[in-house]
């Protein structure tokens, strides 16, 4: 029998062992519960057409595994999306669902991820859920969830790098080893699969810095920190040298160098712009309250760093695209977690502002939706489509569009472009592309094209809508647009080419990456 002594030292086990049960039974619901909810919300448009980026994103996973490395030598990215997305076809088919099901999968895990980070971070489950809540409603990430590329991939990644590498230089941990480890994977891993972890990469390095100048620890600081980043390119190493090389021959020759108002509205891009407001406001009020602290607190030096590293990653990337443009939006997801595990220190610190500005946050965010359109070239694939016979000529004057092309159009067709006929329908070569774009002509690289078919073919001439020369300026771009009136023009002076339908039969403005197909056939 239990003596009176002991009975409150049993009801404390007790009472200890029912919060415990019911913690790790709460979690899990929760974080089901806002996973559907997430789901609901990341799967209206999954069905939507492809745009030409995931015709891409298909054409290269889509081959065997040992060609993939090769074949982006010529496109510019990074292998390990492609080769994950290569498994996952496998799986889950190449529809536009199937595709796509990957990045939403891929955006469903961050939830979880985010709870065990903004939990790591700021050292509650309030934290937690509040970072978890942010992640399954950010219109950014619902976006690219329904995308066929790596971009929800890249905010996943970037997850653990983010906690790593705060947990590793920023936080008071005993072992340090393991997040430090963790840094280096993860930020390996991203670099496999995006470019502009590199800009994360470099941020983290600044704060890190800023961490070593403000430690008592400097010796052991530093030397942690020549572990992190090491591993990191150690582990990043063998794709360093295709790295030089895309950076050399492939780049974004489609891109401008992106304006200052750009770089100012990155907070908008990510968060909405009047949920940028309330978080700047409610937020911001907690982030201030951490940074008051003097000496900085543990909590304090991670504001710190996540604020330099929101800061910098972006500013960085937008430093370098003033010489050399490679300039995205959707490349801003590595910068999701980042910005939205300082939203969650703000908001948690904030208290009940934090929670008035999370709620309202969320239903800003419930209110905004993925695009209902990102192409129309499925629509035209599927019009023109049962008109045309194998051995007819597909020409598009945007060579990227071939593969998207090549997706949606029936079997047996053959394809050319600006520079001639192609055989991998896959991916487009971009290597010194604006050159080689530079040295076409009509007369040299189409009129070979129509001499060579037999009377009764039917060729079908795709080119890019321009509604709004803003899009159409930069190198790329601008020969694509001048290119596409030569090729027009010269098939309609033809008399051997009798136009027989075009698609779409009206336009109307603004609609995304719309594409105009003009279906000829020779008659002699």
């Amino acid at each position: 029998m239990a003596t009176s002594a002991s009975r409150p030292h049993l009801f404390a086990a007790a009472r200890r062992a029912r919060a415990f049960r019911h913690t790790w039974i709460a979690i899990p619901l929760g974080l089901a519960g806002l996973i559907a909810l997430s789901l609901t919300m990341r799967t209206a448009e999954l069905g939507i057409g492809f745009w030409i980026d995931e015709g891409l994103s298909v054409g290269i996973a889509d081959r065997p595994l040992t060609d993939i490395p090769a074949a982006l030598r010529k496109d510019g990215s990074p292998p390990l999306y492609y080769m994950l997305l290569h498994f996952w076809l496998g799986i889950a088919g190449d529809s536009e669902e199937g595709v796509r099901s990957f990045s939403l999968a891929c955006a469903l895990l961050a939830i979880p991820v985010a709870w065990w980070a903004g939990r790591t971070v700021w050292g509650t489950q309030k934290a937690g859920w509040f970072a978890a809540v942010l992640m399954a409603f950010n219109p950014f990430l619902s976006q690219y969830a329904q995308e066929g590329r790596m971009y929800a991939m890249v905010a996943l990644l970037a997850i653990p790098a983010t906690v790593c590498f705060l947990r590793a230089y920023a936080l008071d941990t005993d072992n340090r080893r393991p997040w430090i480890i963790g840094f280096a994977i993860s930020e390996a891993l991203a670099l496999y699969t995006h470019n502009w972890p590199i800009f994360f990469g470099a941020a983290a390095g600044v704060a890190w810095l800023v961490l070593l100048a403000l430690s008592d620890r400097r010796r052991a600081l530093f030397k942690d920190g020549l572990w992190g980043f090491g591993g990191a390119a150690v582990l990043y190493l063998p794709w360093v040298p295709t790295t030089l090389y895309q950076a050399q021959h492939t780049g974004a020759p489609w891109a401008d160098a992106p304006a200052f108002s750009s770089l100012l509205g990155v907070p908008s891009v990510i968060l909405g712009r009047l949920p940028e407001i309330v978080l700047l406001i409610c937020a911001g009020a907690g982030v201030i309250a951490i940074l008051r602290t003097r000496p900085l607190t543990a909590h304090g030096r991670a504001a710190l760093a996540l604020l330099i590293i929101c800061v910098l990653t972006p500013t960085l990337a937008w430093l370098l695209s003033q010489s050399s443009p490679a300039w995205a939006n959707r490349y801003l997801a590595v910068a999701v977690p980042p910005v939205l595990l300082l939203a969650t220190g703000g908001l948690a610190y904030a208290r009940r502002l934090g929670v008035f500005g999370l709620v309202l946050v969320v239903i800003m965010w419930a209110q905004d939706t993925a695009p209902v359109e990102k192409s129309n070239v499925r629509a035209i694939a599927h019009t023109i489509g049962p008109s045309l016979a194998p051995g007819d000529l597909v020409i598009s004057t945007q060579p990227e569009t071939i593969p998207l092309l090549h997706y949606y159009l029936p079997e047996g067709l053959r394809y050319a472009t600006l520079t001639g006929e192609e055989t991998d329908f896959g991916v487009w070569d971009w290597r010194d592309g604006v050159q080689r774009l530079e040295a076409t002509s009509a007369e040299a690289d189409l009129a070979p094209l129509i001499a060579s078919l037999e009377p009764g073919t039917r060729v079908v001439l795709v080119e890019p809508i321009v509604w709004t020369l803003n899009r159409w300026r930069a190198p790329w771009t601008k020969l694509i647009r001048i290119r596409s009136k030569e090729w027009s023009q010269a098939l309609s002076n033809d008399p051997t080419m009798q136009i027989t339908s075009i698609q779409p039969t009206n336009f109307t403005p603004p609609r995304p990456n719309p594409v105009r197909a003009t279906v000829y056939v020779k008659t002699d």
